[in-house]
């Protein structure tokens, strides 16, 4: 398979977050989990780093108004749109939980600007540096020591009677759940327009290999290395013989279909941005047009950072012969 992640030298970094402008004042942009004591506080050490070193901080105005901060900080209003809030911006950094590396990933996305995480929550695998790695992610930030890498995302399309009646986007998955508790989800799933399986469930998440370790992993679904190019199809709790998990290719188009019979059921995508299906509904979900770009500071493989966010054991490992 081919590779999916596309990552850039340090010197073609520079290159691109100088931008076209030389010589013109560098801007980070911050987004921060404010209702934890802990980001308050490390969003404040990270903009007085980037301001003792000559770089402008921008922030959210519901953020800044939780934070202490010097009156050079910059401020948007929360409610102007993701790529307008990050104009101009040579970098996002995020600090928060899953949930907030999520949103900045709609930033990210919109603006086409790299995103660096710094994990605060429990798991953090779209994170790049721990809470006590700020002094780092300053310093690399600073002398822009960095390289990017794209990761693939989903776009997704809700279908009534034929016609579009809903758009959206994930990194992480689009999963179709059932709306009622006491009721499952009738369904019929489909890869490349055949059909592959009709069941009951409690959903369907369809995944990019960086949400398989999100709800997919949850959900009985593969590891899959970020590196790998595939979509993948996670049905949760299904009452049928066959409704394992499977592994496409990153150019098919997977659908779930609403059978008319049943109760609708709900669209999320990445867990954040919700749409209502009534029965009949489609949703189909293929590789997304545009990828949401990383910031990364580490050259770890991704199987020593799936052995460390999940604390695997492997005491007793004496490595390969050369």
């Amino acid at each position: 398979m081919t590779t999916q992640s596309t990552k850039q030298s340090t010197t073609a970094q520079t290159a691109e977050a100088a931008g076209s402008a030389e010589g013109a004042a560098r801007t980070v942009f911050l987004i921060a989990h404010t209702g934890r004591p802990a980001a308050v506080r490390s969003a404040e050490l990270v903009v007085q780093g980037l301001l003792r070193n000559g770089i402008g901080a921008r922030v959210l105005a519901q953020e800044a108004a939780d934070l202490t901060l010097p009156p050079s900080v910059q401020t948007v209003a929360d409610g102007e749109i993701c790529e307008k809030a990050v104009e101009g911006c040579e970098l996002i950094v995020v600090l928060g939980g899953d949930g907030t590396l999520l949103r900045g990933a709609e930033f990210a996305r919109a603006s086409g600007v790299p995103m660096l995480g710094v994990n605060l929550g429990r798991v953090g695998f779209l994170a790049e540096a721990e809470r006590d790695d700020l002094d780092k992610v300053v310093r690399r930030v600073v002398a822009r020591s960095y390289e990017v890498e794209e990761r693939m995302t989903l776009d997704v399309l809700v279908l009534g009677d034929g016609d579009v009646v809903h758009r959206d986007w994930a990194l992480n998955e689009a999963s179709v759940e059932k709306a009622a508790r006491e009721r499952m989800l009738e369904v019929v799933a489909e890869v490349d327009g055949r059909p592959v399986s009709r069941f009951g469930c409690d959903g369907v998440v369809c995944a990019t290999p960086t949400g398989s370790t999100a709800y997919a992993f949850s959900a009985g679904g593969p590891v899959v290395w970020p590196e790998v190019e595939a979509l993948l199809l996670v049905p949760i709790s299904a009452h049928a013989l066959f409704a394992k998990p499977l592994v496409t290719t990153p150019d098919s188009v997977l659908a779930v279909e609403v059978q008319p019979q049943t109760q609708g059921g709900v669209l999320w995508c990445d867990g954040r941005r919700t749409a209502e299906l009534p029965a009949g509904a489609r949703v189909e979900v293929r590789r997304g047009a545009v990828p949401v770009r990383l910031a990364r500071l580490h050259h770890a493989s991704f199987t020593d950072r799936l052995v460390a966010k999940f604390a695997l054991p492997v005491a007793g490992w004496r490595g390969a012969p050369h």
